[in-house]
């Protein structure tokens, strides 16, 4: 039974690792295409600040989680 959960956090951990870097991925976009705009554009803010939420809620999941990842 505890091999289960055990397996179960795992592969859950595994997707919330990939999901978290995928979130910064896109947050790190997101700040390089307003680095080259020339005005305010409300849209690519809004995407931003979106990003940036995203990333910051699973980063605080993967705190709570003790998030450890076995990389072998």
């Amino acid at each position: 039974m505890f091999g289960r959960k055990r397996k179960l956090k795992r592969e859950f951990d595994a997707q919330l690792y990939n999901l978290l870097l995928d979130t910064k991925e896109e947050w790190e976009r997101a700040r390089e295409i307003e680095k080259y705009l020339n005005d305010y554009d409300q849209e690519v803010m809004v995407r931003k600040k979106i990003a940036e939420s995203k990333y910051f809620h699973l980063f605080k999941e993967a705190k709570e989680r003790q998030l450890r990842i076995d990389r072998g």
